[in-house]
């Protein structure tokens, strides 16, 4: 057998892997992405925002006036902790969100996944112990794997994560002479379920972590796309409330969701010590966020678009999750339970046992319709009769159709 240069390559490399390489693997949401760019595909099976609710021609005038009026700055490398102005201009949104912070909180980071990275950079070695929501965020468990963490699953209900289970789960692991290095949430119309985490449980899950010296991770891409319902307060707001200064929490955020995801504009709001760190893993990863991405981002915002824009986002993902919510109860058939986000851009199905979500995704893309089967979702496993389903990209009457094509595959597996 004849060996090419491009496996000779391939084989020199891959004699070099480190041991962590193991554990990086695809996101199944990316590989799914790339069938469903193919025409006539329904896709409910991305995070994506509506690119109907990008304000572009905001942007391109945004990035006009940087770039006649302040070039030399931001094309320029800046600083690690973020571009001045805009750093302020968080420090005074999320002071509206109920966070009293100053600018030594907050990081800029390349988008809230990059947070997720680094804290699992300056938290796990080997064999630690994380404590995950089960379903959770497959993007967070596919940062967190290369630092081989173990997994410890939490039970979820449609309040959210059950505070029962964290006490149980912290309860095992001292009697087994361990603690966890931290607990991941989507607290806000979680991914993958679309649900929220009750304000009575954000207060007793901020009271047991003062109790255990328990680190939280609070992921929160959603929480502005609310639709319905009142909003609780954030996790970190809790936090800051009851110690005076953020101690317990880490904060993720993100211009993703709210004003285009390709700025790549992100923030962390952390304790002194811990950002401190942060900027430090930050400097070996990238220096810096890019300096034009958020002189754009600074500029739209202080020009007022993030408040003329979460309000129109709102209002057409409302339409959409709605529009989901019908076509479900029309459809699906007998046995399948789905949850009903206040927010957010996806809702959680669980089928009757005996099918399997991976084996129905061939199925539907054969009818040319795509969603992600639940097991991705799950850290350790199980999950395949589930699947997550995203509303915000398709519009209304796509979302129906779609819905419709999926009921049929249902149906069709049943025999």
């Amino acid at each position: 057998m004849t060996i090419t240069a491009s496996d000779s390559a391939g084989q020199l490399w891959e004699a070099h892997w480190a041991s962590a390489v193991g554990n990086i693997s695809s996101s199944a949401i990316r590989e799914l992405l790339k069938v469903t760019e193919e025409p006539g595909v329904i896709s409910f099976a991305g995070g994506l925002p509506s690119p109907d609710c990008f304000p572009a021609e905001e942007i391109a005038l945004a990035a006009e006036r940087v770039l006649a009026n302040e070039a030399g700055r931001v094309l320029q490398y800046g600083p690690t902790e973020g571009f001045p102005p805009l750093r302020a201009f968080l420090v005074e949104l999320m002071r509206a969100r109920g966070l009293s912070i100053g600018p030594e909180h907050l990081l800029v980071t390349n988008g809230s996944q990059q947070g997720l990275d680094m804290i699992a950079k300056l938290l796990v070695d080997p064999g630690d112990v994380v404590l995950v929501e089960e379903p959770t965020y497959v993007g967070a468990l596919q940062a967190f794997r290369p630092y081989r963490p173990r997994f410890v699953t939490l039970p979820m209900d449609d309040d959210g994560l059950q505070i029962e289970g964290v006490e149980r789960a912290l309860a095992d692991l001292a009697a087994a002479g361990q603690a966890p290095k931290f607990l991941y949430t989507v607290a806000s119309f979680q991914n993958p379920t679309g649900v929220t985490l009750s304000a009575e449980r954000r207060r007793a899950l901020i009271a047991l972590a003062a109790r255990h010296g328990l680190p939280i991770v609070e992921d929160d891409p959603y929480g502005e796309l609310r639709y319905s319902g009142a909003a609780p307060p954030l996790l970190a707001a809790l936090d800051i409330e009851r110690h005076g200064a953020p101690r317990h929490v880490l904060y993720l955020s993100t211009f993703s969701k709210l004003l285009v995801p390709g700025l790549r504009v992100g923030w962390a709001v952390a304790p002194e010590v811990l950002l401190r760190r942060m900027v430090q893993v930050k400097q070996g990863l990238d220096l810096h966020t890019s300096s034009l991405a958020q002189a754009i981002a600074y500029e739209a915002c202080r020009d007022g678009l993030l408040a003329r824009q979460i309000p129109r986002i709102r209002a057409v993902y409302q339409q959409r999750r709605d529009a989901m919510l019908g076509a479900l109860e029309q459809y699906l058939p007998a046995g399948a339970r789905w949850t009903k986000p206040d927010g957010g851009m996806f809702l959680w199905i669980t089928l009757p046992a005996g099918y399997n979500t991976t084996d129905l995704l061939a199925r539907a893309l054969e009818r040319k319709v795509a969603f992600v089967p639940g097991g991705a979702f799950h850290a350790n496993g199980g999950g395949t009769n589930t699947m997550r389903l995203n509303f915000s990209f398709s519009p209304p009457d796509t979302i129906v159709e779609g819905v419709r094509r999926l009921s049929e595959v249902f149906k069709a597996a049943l025999g």
